[in-house]
């Protein structure tokens, strides 16, 4: 991480492709040290060491992404240049709140512990079992790809937004009837209303749909809930879904509450975790297989 960060220490931003050279050139990589490639073949060893990097730093508040496949240090990475002589690494940036946060291993429904990828965790990483080690391996890829999925959205524009919560709603089955079933309504008055899904060809039910594009510093608080609820009342709607890609106030949970009406609360971290899971906005890009011992085989010996 610290090559990365002299890389980039003039303040000026730069491309990361740039960048890689750059810090090949620090570490004299030979061209074929620069060509090794990951088990996979799909990257080398030295793009993905330092995608990880920027990813870590970006967390930790070191380093800022001005736009897509940029890179820029911050006053904090400026600071790690000077407090860390050596090397900067998990430790160091484990000060920052944002950056435990993102590191630490979420738990998944209906387990007894969550795990919290502490450096201390990564420490004693080879007493555990392999198949839990690739487990966490799993799960810290997927929230890289959740953060980077939410400042992706960030980086456009409200319209495609709208359509993007359309989108997922009819990717999660919902007016699975036809792909015409859903539709961003005008955006310059909309009511109220962002989006619209006909979960029947004649539209006997529907849902409707609020989009909010806002930072995950700008929390979602009641009156905003107040409001879309007066908005699915003129509609004499009975469903209603808040999507937003940031968070929502106790208050507003509270509002979304024993009405007449259903309505679902939809937050940036769910909503990247149901673009994963409905395959919107990503691609695969490696498949594992994990095997096992078939002893039914070796038994009819």
């Amino acid at each position: 991480m610290r090559p990365l960060l002299v890389a980039v220490q003039d303040g000026q931003t730069h491309r990361f492709n740039d960048v890689i050279e750059s810090v090949c050139n620090y570490f004299q990589l030979t061209e074929e040290e620069m060509r090794e490639r990951l088990p996979s073949g799909k990257q080398t060893y030295i793009k993905n060491r330092l995608a990880w990097a920027r990813t870590y730093m970006n967390k930790a508040g070191l380093t800022a992404a001005p736009g897509r496949g940029q890179i820029q240090i911050t006053d904090r990475g400026l600071q790690a240049i000077q407090d860390c002589p050596d090397r900067v690494d998990v430790r160091y940036l484990r000060q920052y709140p944002e950056f435990v946060e993102f590191h630490k291993v979420k738990s998944k429904p209906n387990t007894a512990i969550a795990e919290d990828r502490t450096s201390e965790v990564a420490e004693t990483a080879d007493d555990t079992d392999p198949q839990e080690r690739l487990e966490r391996a799993h799960t810290e890829i997927q929230q890289a790809l959740a953060s980077d999925i939410l400042e992706s959205i960030q980086e456009q524009t409200p319209q495609f937004f709208e359509k993007l919560v359309v989108d997922l709603m009819q990717s999660m089955g919902y007016g699975g009837w036809s792909e015409q079933s859903g539709s961003a309504t005008q955006y310059s008055n909309d009511g109220g209303i962002d989006g619209v899904i006909n979960e029947d060809p004649l539209g006997l039910d529907t849902i409707y749909l609020q989009a909010k594009r806002y930072s995950n510093t700008n929390i979602i608080h009641r009156p905003e809930i107040d409001t879309f609820i007066g908005a699915l009342t003129r509609q004499g709607a009975r469903k209603g879904v808040f999507i937003t890609t940031s968070r929502f106030s106790k208050g507003a949970v509270e509002a979304a509450k024993g009405l007449n009406m259903s309505i679902v609360l939809i937050d940036g971290e769910q909503l990247a975790q149901l673009m994963i899971k409905h395959n919107l906005g990503v691609s695969v890009k490696q498949t594992y297989q994990l095997q096992t011992l078939d002893t039914d085989y070796f038994n009819e010996g």
